[in-house]
């Protein structure tokens, strides 16, 4: 019997589940809250708007999670970083309350995320972080140059106890328990035999060293045939190939892998930073095959619904 085409698809472009291959992961504790030792600041070039923005992070009370404070708004309350505050925007994230809207803010999220940072108001300039090279490395670096104080307050966990699944057949985000506490989460991409980025798999066991190490340098990346629509929407005016990767025909335009999966690694990158927004751990597996930021929402959406939050006992991390 034939089979019909969008299964072929499907399993042409996800030959295995990631989880049939994913390390053991060790068992431990819940952990504690953490904050800054102390504020730090980054400086760079924002890419909606082109504009030099001043970044800096600050200490924060335990429980007070993350919000972004625009001062060049003056006498406007921090906008919580949450799913709650989530505006909907095309390829990328961006939060708002009350009028006042921050633009782009996965990778800044990614950053403290990734090194559970879980509490920090983050004030800046402009209605978005700087773009930098399109990576989280230059906030990672003023992170660690900062310092991570152990508040002693646990850190609350989301638990996935059931399979979900949002998206399509060709696009979606998968969600699955793990044998023990943890966070892994896979990225399946492919655009295509035409495309001159490679399909590439990657699984990410998170942990601050290793998300320092192979995520956080890695960039955003988009097609050169893409460029000057992204433009025309009043995107990367100003930026050069060398700001991010721009992929012609033959691989990135004037411009280097530091990776051969860089790009599947960056939308783990992202990953990390949406999924920052439930305010939580998350412990279970994130199985996502050519999603984007709206399918993350969607998949925190599903989270938020249908699993628990289970409060354990803080041991220093």
């Amino acid at each position: 019997m034939a089979v019909p085409n969008h299964l072929r698809l499907t399993q042409s472009r996800m030959p295995a589940y990631a989880r049939d291959n994913l390390a053991s992961l060790p068992q431990r504790p819940g952990r504690s809250q953490h904050t800054l030792g102390r504020s730090v600041t980054c400086h760079g070039v924002g890419f909606v708007t082109g504009g030099r923005v001043e970044l800096s992070l600050h200490p924060a009370a335990p429980d007070f999670g993350v919000a972004f404070q625009r001062l060049d708004c003056p006498g406007t309350p921090p906008v919580p970083a949450t799913r709650a505050s989530v505006l909907p925007r095309q390829r990328r994230t961006a939060i708002g309350r009350n009028g006042v809207v921050i633009e782009l803010i996965e990778h800044v999220l990614a950053a403290l995320a990734g090194l559970q940072i879980d509490n920090c108001l983050v004030t800046l300039n402009a209605p978005e972080p700087p773009g930098f090279d399109g990576s989280c490395r230059p906030v990672v670096e003023a992170i660690l140059e900062a310092g991570r104080i152990d508040q002693g307050v646990p850190r609350p966990c989301l638990i996935i106890d059931r399979v979900m699944s949002v998206g399509t057949a060709e696009k979606q985000i998968t969600l699955r328990p793990l044998a023990q506490p943890g966070l892994a989460i896979s990225y399946h991409l492919d655009y295509g035999p035409d495309s001159p980025i490679r399909p590439q798999n990657r699984t990410f066991l998170a942990n601050p060293t290793d998300f320092a190490t192979h995520i956080a340098g890695c960039r955003t990346f988009v097609l050169d045939s893409e460029v000057e629509a992204l433009q025309n929407q009043g995107l990367g005016q100003g930026l050069t190939h060398q700001d991010l990767l721009v992929f012609g025909q033959d691989g990135p335009i004037d411009n280097h892998l530091l990776f051969p999966d860089e790009c599947a690694r960056h939308k783990i990158l992202d990953c990390i930073g949406d999924f920052a927004l439930l305010g939580a751990d998350l412990w279970g597996h994130i199985d996502a095959c050519r999603s984007g930021h709206t399918d993350n929402h969607d998949a925190t959406a599903a989270i938020l619904q249908h699993c628990h939050v289970a409060p354990v006992a803080a041991h220093a991390a």
